[in-house]
């Protein structure tokens, strides 16, 4: 207001157009001093709210509850889903499941190859259909429904509990439990397809249709893949169904020998097979020993596991692989969860130790093929996969080429490949004398009083709740297994499976296979514990994929949940090694086909088989064919007609074609002989096994 005052005083002194001129500017003047101060005010009070937020208390982040992990895995879930569902229904059909591509089975007809020997396809674990005959009343409206393969899967949302009790076999018989009959789907539709988009034996099918194959001279051996070998006889009759079929075959298509295509384990089932048709009754087939020589031409073993894999072990130990361990490391606690009491791993241990044939694809050979604590056949193996070479290289007939194996499978630090489990890297690393011994003289079960956890809770019973904490301790305790002190181990913590199971199955080496007790069906799958039939003129084939990742060891720690009834042991998936360390997440990988390492899959016909050897005394000619792995170069291709991986290999069209090739009359020199890519000459070298 004074300012306006002495503008008014002004105005009469000076003349107007002055006055107004210096009014303006006095007026200016002050109305920024107004701003200033107002300015000045504002940053105060600015200030002073800034003082009073520092003051109040800061506040705490949310705690990660398990509740949350639990949304995030659902939703997770929830989007696999629907992505896949959108695939499904939205993609063309060839990218999911057969390849359009053309076919060897089209070129071999131009070409003008025909169908001349009946084949026999043998699936192997789990890749083949279940179907409920008789069930609890969860299961009403699934009679003659698939449990398994075929797209069943919906079952395990709707009623999960249901489905895994109807899986499981009597715990103490290995059959089936009271009220509970499942059977295997028969036909080729029992194995075509896993799941809906998902193939297994369909693409060599079709192929082998396209130069005249159909059911009157290719068969399907269905079986229940969850039995031991000899029970799916004394249930089921497989074994006689199978050489009833094989002898029709042989007579109704003008006296042709049958070609034998087994998978994975349906490999050691028909090895099963030819020991037990030549055998007299009751406990064989009363073929007689000229049986397999007159009714087989060639036994074409696809992604063969001859010595077992390690992969069983994790499984058998823990319930968990490579990949269940990752997911477990990813949303730790959801599937343990106790707000939720899904203890989904006790509960597949608890369905997964029911079925024998898991037991039957444990290492066999002890340390002399597995290698002990401190060597390995594998020693010197290329690990560095990052830098893994996928050219090709011309091969010509009994050609063993090794050079882009060194390229692709460099070691940068030596793997201990014989320790197959190991508690903490240390144990896997260090030499044995520095380690403490793993004696068998010490698993021996102390009293149930101090259980580990002594009161009752939850519903999957497995036999760790039999274990007392000391026990479950003094098994981990910085300790090493080799194959020979794993057998002890799984006897100690599982002693009721090992029991019921190790009657049907023996994983040793025979001194003498003259002995009777080789008569008996326990040892008939093992290659080294048995011998081939007197057919020299049968052929031998090992086909398998290499190039990929195999599970070959594992570094285990103690599991952090004490819930009760929990699995106490656990792959550490936080243990790597080096940058080109064979050493990834807790598990030591090797050269093999993602699930069975070369070792196992091609040693017999290495070396165990190559020749007259005592576990092939006539002199059966062998072949290894080895595939190496290319992934599929774009979507047309499917999952890839090129792959090498233990499933998908079946739609490998090399692999295809050397099929068709013996099925139409071919023999194994005519189809080039050995093709090899992997170290596996080597490796047999390097195993001391006398034949």
């Amino acid at each position: 207001m004074a300012s306006v005052l002495r503008f008014r005083k002004l105005c009469y002194v000076e003349s107007a157009v002055k006055c107004t001129s210096v009014g303006y500017e006095s007026f200016e003047i002050d109305e920024k001093l107004d701003e200033k101060e107002e300015d000045v005010l504002s940053a105060n009070n600015f200030a002073l709210e800034i003082n009073k937020k520092r003051k109040q208390p800061k506040r705490q982040p949310k705690e990660w509850r398990c509740l949350d992990s639990c949304c995030w895995i659902i939703g997770y879930l929830c989007t696999t889903w629907w992505l896949l569902l959108f695939c499904y229904h939205c993609l063309p059909v060839t990218l999911l499941r057969v390849p359009e591509l053309p076919g060897p089975g089209v070129r071999l007809k131009r070409e003008g190859l025909t169908a001349l020997h009946p084949v026999v396809l043998v699936p192997g674990i789990v890749t083949g259909g279940l179907e409920l005959w008789e069930g609890r009343p969860c299961a009403d409206g699934l009679f003659r429904k698939r449990l398994w393969g075929g797209g069943s899967f919906t079952q395990i949302f709707k009623r999960p509990l249901c489905l895994l009790e109807h899986l499981s076999l009597h715990y103490e018989t290995g059959l089936d439990p009271q009220g509970i009959r499942v059977r295997a789907v028969p036909g080729l539709v029992g194995a075509d397809y896993f799941a809906p988009g998902y193939f297994v034996w369909a693409v060599l099918i079709e192929n082998l249709a396209k130069i005249g194959y159909e059911g009157k001279n290719l068969h399907m051996a269905a079986y229940d893949w969850r039995l031991s070998f000899q029970n799916t006889e004394i249930r089921d009759h497989a074994l006689t169904r199978l050489k009833s079929k094989i002898e029709l075959m042989y007579i109704s298509n003008g006296y042709k020998k049958v070609v034998a295509v087994p998978h994975s384990m349906g490999v050691i089932y028909f090895l099963h097979f030819l020991k037990w048709v030549e055998t007299p009754p009751p406990m064989g087939g009363g073929g007689g020993p000229g049986w397999c020589a007159k009714h087989i031409k060639a036994v074409m073993n696809i992604g063969p596991a001859f010595l077992g894999v390690p992969k069983a072990v994790s499984n058998l130990f823990s319930a968990e692989g490579k990949d269940v361990s990752y997911i477990r490391a990813m949303a730790p606690g959801v599937f343990d969860s106790e707000i939720l009491g899904l203890q989904t791993f006790e509960r597949v241990m608890r369905m997964a130790r029911t079925w024998d044939s898991i037991v039957s694809l444990l290492p066999k050979g002890g340390e002399v093929i597995w290698g002990n604590m401190d060597r390995s056949p594998e020693e010197g193996h290329v690990c560095d996969f990052s830098k893994k070479s996928h050219s090709k290289t011309s091969l010509t007939t009994n050609n063993v080429n090794n050079s882009d194996v060194k390229r692709g499978f460099l070691v940068k630090d030596l793997a201990n490949y014989g320790r197959i489990i190991s508690f903490g890297k240390p144990a896997s690393v260090l030499h044995s004398s520095k380690l403490p011994t793993a004696d068998s003289k010490e698993f021996s079960r102390t009293s149930t009083s101090e259980n580990f956890n002594n009161f009752s809770c939850g519903e999957a019973w497995t036999e760790y709740d039999e274990m007392s904490r000391q026990s479950i301790q003094n098994v981990a305790a910085d300790k090493a297994y080799t194959t020979t002190t794993l057998l002890d181990l799984l006897r100690f913590v599982a002693p009721k499976m090992m029991r019921r199971a190790e009657a049907h199955f023996s994983h040793g080496i025979a001194e003498n296979l003259d002995d009777p007790k080789y008569n008996h069906y326990k040892y008939w799958s093992n290659p080294l514990e048995t011998k081939l039939s007197d057919a020299p003129d049968m052929e031998i084939y090992c086909m398998y994929g290499v190039g990929i990742q195999t599970e070959r060891s594992y570094v285990y720690k103690l599991s952090p949940n004490s819930r009760c009834k929990s699995i106490p042991y656990q792959i550490d998936n936080s243990v790597h090694g080096e940058d080109g360390s064979c050493l990834k997440g807790g598990v030591y990988f090797a050269d093999g086909d993602e699930s069975v390492p070369v070792l196992s899959a091609g040693f017999m016909c290495a070396k165990g088989w190559r020749g007259r050897t005592r576990f092939n005394p006539s002199g059966i000619a062998t072949y290894i064919r080895e595939y190496r792995h290319k992934p599929p170069t774009s979507l047309m291709e499917g999952r890839g007609i090129e792959s090498g991986s233990h499933v998908d290999i079946m739609g490998n069209f090399a692999l295809i074609e050397d099929i068709m090739r013996v099925a139409a009359g071919a023999t194994g020199d005519e189809i080039g002989g050995d093709q090899i890519h992997s170290d596996i000459i080597k490796m047999s070298e390097r195993i001391n096994l006398g034949l």
